[in-house]
């Protein structure tokens, strides 16, 4: 089988555990992580900057901040209105919430890596990391 057909299952595979587990855990979802992800690296995104990220529209990740914003995570730090540039921040609440998110998926490992001693563990790792970095570069991020 071809290494991108075999990664793209595995991708799936994983997502749709992490989704899971995520949505388990007061119904969080990958894309409220990315989410708070870019924004804890990057402060001020907007939600047309967070959608380009996903490969969303700026419409749909509205949605998903709107949910972080209830949810006390995300906090908006310019007046809200029609036309003006949503500047967004995460709040310590959201904080938590990205580290709560990281350590459910970090259950995931065990089951992914099973039978595999530490030394492949960590090539995997390594070939994966420059895997990504390959990708990235081949589509200009």
């Amino acid at each position: 089988m071809p290494l991108p057909l075999m990664l793209i299952g595995l991708g799936r595979f994983v997502q749709d555990a992490a989704n899971r587990v995520l949505s388990a855990r007061d119904g969080y979802s990958l894309r409220m992580m990315g989410a708070l992800g870019h924004l804890a690296r990057e402060p001020g995104l907007s939600y047309s900057e967070l959608g380009r990220r996903a490969g969303v529209t700026a419409q749909s990740m509205q949605a998903t901040v709107l949910r972080l914003e209830q949810a006390g995570a995300v906090a908006r730090t310019t007046p809200a209105g029609r036309g003006r540039k949503a500047v967004l921040q995460v709040t310590e609440q959201g904080r938590r919430m990205l580290d709560d998110m990281r350590q459910v998926l970090a259950g995931l490992e065990g089951p992914l890596t099973a039978g595999l001693s530490p030394e492949e563990q960590a090539v995997m790792a390594k070939v994966l990391g420059r895997m990504a970095g390959n990708a990235a570069a081949a589509s200009g991020r």
